[in-house]
């Protein structure tokens, strides 16, 4: 038995280094590759039902009887198109970039090993954080980004402890791994554009904890706590086609970057309704003034040439969601939900390269039992991105952008399979 667990948690390592890269209004995903997408998150530290407590709750993980392994799947089908304003002022023009996302895979794996009735070891191997875009190097905006890519993949090992028959508490240990590319274009003023290209991988350690509440046998509260993560990325940025202006004004040194995954925090409760009927809710905070600079690009002020960075002065996120599961059927249990994240961004600092805003959720979901071990299950879910209006205030070589995005969407299409030992 114990080999077989070291199996199983082996493979949900190597499905959860599958993910890929994410992007969604505040970097931080609540689409995990689990059950949960169908309602829109909504009960995340409290449902407590399966695996992905690992990650969602690990407190909650006192409420599986049996070892148990979660596997998903998860194409994003983002969409995200700007549109030009009338005050968009750049030298050389350009187009509106098209679509700057496209269909981006994620797969994600939880094991928990059920070490008594008290006592539970937890696995989780996912991706919850990043971004990619791809503008094109004949965008109008090309001077401040042409194509980002953040994409993370993190390890969580955790553990739970029940307390008492109400009471369960849980930790975990973040590593996280991160890929970071930028590049963008330099306006030469005479002949073709250049480029400026960063890359690098970085790591990070943070963690986390959590609380379970069963003040009766039909009502849960959960509340999970995640600590910053701190990422660094050193480089030289790597310049090609500069005119001879460019070339002297910007030697060749190394540049450090340093990003931090905000601590987060979010407070969920599940009701029981009737035997067929339960509702849940959360309530989240997210710290992302802690976020970093951004935009690996030439600035104006040439009394710096090395100032390649912007500090995007992002601010605190709220979250709320609400959301109910309805058994139809023994087999059958259908979710909805629909969640609401406020924007990080004002439009004045508000960054093609991270073009956030307020965000809804609506999602729906079905599992099926397949056997008294088997679950297998859908969920679909449609995240509205909001228009993110840009009003960036540049001079001769970076100009003006001034538009919004239309459309800006991702549809999430989550498969996912429950197996219990």
């Amino acid at each position: 038995m114990r080999s077989k667990g070291l199996w199983v948690m082996g493979l949900g390592v190597l499905v959860g280094l599958l993910a890929s890269q994410s992007w969604a209004a505040g970097l931080i995903l609540y689409e995990v590759n689990s059950p949960s997408t169908g309602t829109a998150s909504a009960g995340w530290a409290a449902l407590a039902k399966d695996a992905s407590t690992a990650f969602q709750n690990p407190a909650g993980m006192t409420r599986l009887d049996q070892s148990q392994l979660l596997v998903g799947v998860q194409p994003l089908i983002v969409t995200s198109e700007f549109n030009s304003g009338a005050g968009t002022r750049v030298m050389g023009g350009g187009d509106d970039g098209g679509n700057a996302g496209g269909v981006l895979p994620s797969a994600g794996g939880y094991y928990v090993y059920s070490a008594s009735d008290r006592f539970k070891l937890g696995l989780s191997v996912l991706s919850y954080f990043g971004a990619a875009l791809d503008y094109g190097d004949t965008w109008v905006g090309r001077y401040r980004v042409e194509k980002t890519a953040f994409i993370t993949a993190t390890i969580a090992p955790s553990l739970a402890y029940r307390i008492n028959n109400w009471l369960s508490v849980g930790a975990m240990l973040n590593i996280t791994y991160a890929y970071f590319k930028n590049e963008t274009a330099v306006n030469n003023l005479i002949g073709p554009d250049g480029q400026v290209s960063y890359k690098d991988i970085g790591a990070g350690v943070g963690g986390g904890f959590g609380v379970l509440i069963e003040p009766t046998e039909s009502t849960r509260l959960g509340m999970t706590y995640y600590s910053p993560v701190g990422l660094n990325f050193n480089d030289t940025p790597s310049f090609s086609g500069l005119g001879p202006v460019m070339s002297a004004l910007f030697p060749g040194r190394r540049l450090g970057l340093t990003y931090t995954i905000p601590q987060w925090l979010m407070v969920s409760g599940y009701q029981q309704v009737t035997d067929d009927l339960a509702i849940m809710a959360n309530f989240g905070w997210q710290d992302w003034s802690q976020f970093g600079s951004v935009d690996v690009s030439l600035q104006e002020d040439l009394a710096r040439p090395g100032a390649f960075t912007t500090n995007l002065n992002m601010k605190n996120t709220y979250h709320a969601a609400l959301g109910a599961q309805y058994r139809i059927a023994k087999p059958w249990l259908i979710s909805l939900g629909f969640a609401y994240d406020s924007s990080p961004m004002s439009e004045e600092n508000r960054s093609p390269s991270l073009p956030l805003d307020r965000n809804w959720r609506g999602a729906a979901g079905i599992q099926y039992e397949w056997s008294k071990n088997l679950t297998l299950g859908f969920a679909y879910e449609y995240i509205n991105l909001g228009s993110a209006n840009i009003n960036k205030q540049g001079g001769l070589f970076l100009g003006t952008l001034e538009g919004d995005y239309s459309p800006n969407m991702i549809n999430v299409v989550n498969l996912n399979l429950i197996y219990k030992f």
